[in-house]
């Protein structure tokens, strides 16, 4: 990249964007954009994310796809385009009328409108993406990218559609954007979205201005006092006023919402049962500074712009700690001080593990891989809807499944086919059922890496800064158990596996370590998720080899 590139791309922030410090971060994955590279890109929320793709696009011939998964994720970036120098933004979705997505797509082909915005799941119509094929799209923009991977915490299966989609398109530069995603995560999506001689740009997980606890309970009524207690307490103090609760279920955000008001607290719940209008009303009174609270379900995240939050609690415990960094991640944005604190009690983790455990479709398994069989030849997504009778989402979650399972494939058109004609019907089905079941022992393993995590007496910070793959040698200082006097000094040289090395266990087959303490290492393995095992088990008897060194039974 010349200097002169690089010149141009802080002129065009300054002068367009009114930005006029870009970080290090920002300007590394800049430049790799307007030298032609897929990028993928890992910044804590407040980082400046859009920034990596919205300031090249001025500087290339074509307008950019933004592929975001929330409407008003959307409209919140639009509407920050809108705000700054710089050519139209448009969103084309299923909410708008026949005439408003024709107009769209007119700005778009005109020059008029840089970017465009569309939700994922309508790049799985076949005359969509023929229309974006002629365009000429010069970069593809994939927002919250770690939906994309099955091993991430917020997994969309229309995101598994966007490898083939971007191939469509003739492969344009590729800009992968999220806040978290562990190293494992990381590599799926690189190997999902078919990323070619990609740059990654990882920033440190580290938010230091976060104070991180947790609030251990044994009964649920005790725990629910506590929660209550604790943001009466945040919101009387005008230095942590206002915050976001996180709840379990929908049931509960009312409750607290119901409770806090009652304590004259401006507190209003937020979850997707929800209508639009509601959840939208209470987006914007959290965002103008009309409430004091909102609590949520995680329907209430990706998307909330609000630089000032002074504290996140959780009322229970998410399904992952890829979840609660997310969430935690919407504090102290400016810079100031914020409080984190998790309400922890074991029992609450039935209740995630039944959240979690979607049963797959077998019915429509059964269905599709019988249709696609029958035909032979390669199907359209919208013929094989009119022959499947099942909702959208249960079509595209068994199409994901049976292509994992190497059933089905997609083709350069985004059609699909049956791989073996040979393959009986529920043979298909099984084997898709296989990666089902791999799927959900990964979801059962990360609620028991969130266990430990609220368990742990070492330093809080370390802790859950090396399940993203980053060491930090010696107590933050700046957490309960620090101030507790409990954390440990420094963890052992690591030496032995270091962490992303590949390895093999005998019972469990291959994985990645992922964390090393003083006393045990967490490995992501590929078939049964994450195991944590005693350090001095694993060396003296031999337990972990680098990948490769065992013999296939």
């Amino acid at each position: 990249m010349s200097d002169e590139h690089t010149a141009e791309l802080r002129r065009l922030a300054e002068r367009c964007f009114g930005w006029p410090e870009l970080s290090d971060e920002q300007v590394e994955a800049m430049e790799a954009v307007v030298a032609g590279h897929d990028v993928l890109a890992v910044l804590p929320t407040g980082a400046g994310k859009s920034a990596i793709y919205q300031v090249p696009t001025l500087m290339l011939d074509g307008p950019a796809l933004v592929v975001s998964p929330l409407l008003a994720l959307q409209h919140d970036q639009i509407k920050g385009l809108v705000d700054n120098e710089v050519p139209e933004a448009v969103a084309i979705n299923s909410a708008q009328r026949a005439k408003e997505r024709e107009e769209a797509w007119e700005s778009v082909r005109s020059g008029a409108a840089a970017y465009l915005f569309l939700a994922p799941e309508q790049l799985a119509k076949d005359e969509v993406v023929a229309d974006l094929a002629e365009l000429g799209v010069a970069l593809v923009v994939i927002d919250e990218a770690h939906c994309v991977s099955a091993w991430g915490h917020d997994f969309r299966p229309d995101y598994l559609r966007l490898g083939s989609v971007i191939d469509r398109l003739g492969h344009p530069p590729v800009v992968a954007l999220t806040a978290t995603a562990a190293p494992p995560v990381r590599e799926d999506l690189v190997r999902r979205l078919g990323l070619r001689e990609h740059r990654e740009v990882i920033a440190s997980f580290d938010r230091p201005n976060l104070h991180l606890a947790v609030r251990r309970h044994t009964d649920d009524h005790g725990k629910r006092e506590a929660v209550l207690a604790e943001v009466r307490a945040l919101t009387e103090d005008p230095a942590t006023r206002g915050g976001l609760v996180y709840a379990a279920t929908r049931r509960d955000t009312e409750f607290y919402a119901d409770e806090l008001t009652k304590s004259g607290i401006r507190a209003a719940a937020y979850h997707a049962g929800m209508n639009g209008d509601d959840r939208t009303r209470v987006h914007q009174a959290y965002r103008d500074g009309e409430l004091d609270v909102v609590v949520a379900t995680s329907a209430f995240g990706m998307g909330i712009d609000k630089p000032d939050v002074r504290f996140v609690v959780h009322a229970s415990a998410p399904d992952s700690l890829d979840s609660y960094y997310q969430q935690i991640g919407r504090a102290g944005r400016d810079g100031e001080p914020a409080r984190i604190i998790l309400f922890y009690r074991p029992e609450d983790l039935s209740v995630q593990r039944f959240l979690t455990a979607a049963k797959a479709p077998e019915d429509t398994l059964d269905a599709i891989a019988g249709a696609l069989r029958s035909h032979g030849d390669p199907v359209s997504t919208e013929d094989l809807s009119d022959e499947v009778d099942a909702p959208a989402a249960r079509r595209t979650r068994a199409v994901n499944l049976l292509e994992q399972a190497g059933v089905v494939t997609t083709d350069e058109h985004g059609e699909l086919a049956y791989t073996d004609p040979e393959l009986p019907v529920d043979q298909a089905r099984e084997q898709a059922l296989e990666v089902a079941g791999r799927h959900q022992r990964l979801i059962r393993s990360r609620v028991r890496v969130l266990s430990e995590y609220a368990d742990t007496t070492d330093c809080r910070r370390r802790h859950l800064l090396a399940y993203f793959g980053e060491q930090l040698a010696d107590p933050c200082g700046r957490c309960d158990t620090c101030e507790a006097g409990t954390a440990s000094a420094a963890p052992a040289d690591s030496a032995e596996f270091p962490v992303g090395d590949r390895v093999r266990h005998a019972e469990w087959g291959g994985g990645a370590v992922l964390a090393v303490d003083e006393d045990r290492l967490t490995v992501l393995f590929d078939d049964v998720g994450y195991k944590t095992l005693s350090r001095q088990a694993v060396l003296e008897n031999d337990l972990l080899r680098p990948a490769g060194t065992f013999t296939e039974a």
